[in-house]
């Protein structure tokens, strides 16, 4: 049976995949799920900017043959250096599918990650899956979820994947919250941790492809899905920006072009010869909304740019159509921002630099292709923090 990352579909990766899934599976006992899907609490609860202090950062082992297939232990070669390299800086907890599989995780991220394997999961892709924590300012913490449906339910078309293949995924988030030991409860509309940018100051940024999609929030208008992210989030304001629909798995998530520095202060990544055009364009088309636009403090944003790369030296031509060449998909550290290289010199310094200036703090870069390239993900698609109170 062919698998979703099967070496003989050249081209083809997690960007690529139309994910669809069957229902979910069981969950553990975990903390208080608060009235199922209820509306959000008071505004003083806030999901904090990612450049705030963490407690923590938690990740996924990917585990599942079924889901990559021979590709396996490349992915998760990656998935250990990177947890290896946050855990330099922050505690980490690496949350494995069982005994066998956080024996496996443990052997390769060594002790300086916590392995735990009291947490189902189904693959890597923690920023999807995981709660999104909130704070109140007075030491108080809790959680919510965005109903993760594996990118709209397309995955069993479109790879011929068993429908439970993601199934795990789907009870990540009120299972980590339940570890953790505060409050969870379940939105009212259905996404992704990596299709909303928050910058802890009332604002949020996200592409309409992502979340005014029947595939996730059939017959709900984009004034209902911003309203509930806006009271889930603690926020006032939402960006909305232009997406691509069908392209990839997320529908055009816009955490791989625009990001938060912090609040006011914006960078997307445009140009960058090895991108197919439809995404060169998306991006111009993000970055010309973003820089006729005001915060939720009526402050106009900063947009800060750099180049994506030009050359994918390491990466086959056959597959760098499918590559994800984003230095924005970076994963921030109560220390550093780390991101990727890419193998172009001289596109990779300019980004580091630029990142370093923008967030005043050191910036690392790791050669993770196989997570980017065959996964169509990186550093920020497989972390999720959790603040400090």
């Amino acid at each position: 049976m062919k698998t979703e990352h099967d070496d003989s579909k050249p081209g083809i990766s997690r960007r690529t995949l139309l994910a669809r899934t069957g229902a979910a599976a069981a969950a553990l006992a975990v903390g208080p799920v608060l009235g199922g899907i209820r509306p959000a609490q008071a505004a003083s609860l806030r999901v904090p900017g990612e450049d705030e202090p963490h407690n923590r950062t938690w990740m996924s082992w990917p585990s599942s043959s079924v889901i990559w297939g021979s590709l396996l232990s490349r992915i998760q070669s990656d998935i250990a250096e990177l947890a290896t390299e946050i855990a330099r800086y922050e505690p980490v907890i690496m949350c494995a599918d069982g005994p066998t599989a956080a024996s496996r995780a443990r052997t390769l991220c060594g002790a300086g990650v916590t392995v735990i394997g009291s947490i189902p999961v189904s693959d890597c892709w923690m920023r999807d899956t995981g709660p999104l924590f909130r704070v109140d300012g007075a030491g108080g913490l809790d959680a919510f979820g965005l109903n993760f449906n594996a990118w709209g339910e397309n995955a069993t078309s479109f790879y011929g994947l068993p429908a439970s293949a993601y199934d795990k995924d789907r009870t990540v988030a009120q299972n980590v919250a339940g570890y953790v030991g505060v409050p969870f409860a379940k939105a009212s509309v259905v996404g992704e941790g990596g299709g909303v940018e928050c910058d802890g100051d009332g604002t949020l940024m996200a592409t309409e492809s992502c979340w005014v999609n029947p595939n996730r929030n059939p017959g709900m208008t984009r004034d209902q899905i911003e309203a509930e992210l806006l009271s889930r989030f603690g926020a006032s304001k939402m960006i909305w920006l232009p997406g691509v629909t069908g392209q990839d798995v997320t529908d055009g998530h816009i955490d791989g072009t625009a990001r938060f520095v912090r609040p006011g202060v914006v960078m997307v990544q445009l140009g960058g010869a090895v991108r197919p055009d439809v995404w060169t364009a998306n991006a111009q088309a993000i970055n010309d909304v973003l820089v006729n636009s005001t915060d939720a403090k009526g402050r106009r944003l900063q947009v800060l740019t750099i180049q994506g790369p030009d050359t994918l030296p390491r990466i086959p031509q056959g597959k760098q159509a499918q590559f994800l060449g984003s230095y924005m998909n970076w994963a921030v550290t109560n220390q550093t921002v780390i991101t990727t290289q890419f193998g172009d010199t001289a596109k990779d310094a300019a980004a580091k630099t630029a990142i370093e200036s923008a967030f005043g703090r050191p910036v690392v870069q790791l050669n993770l292709d196989n997570l980017y390239g065959n996964g169509g993900g990186g550093a920020h698609c497989v972390t999720m923090q959790e603040p400090s109170r």
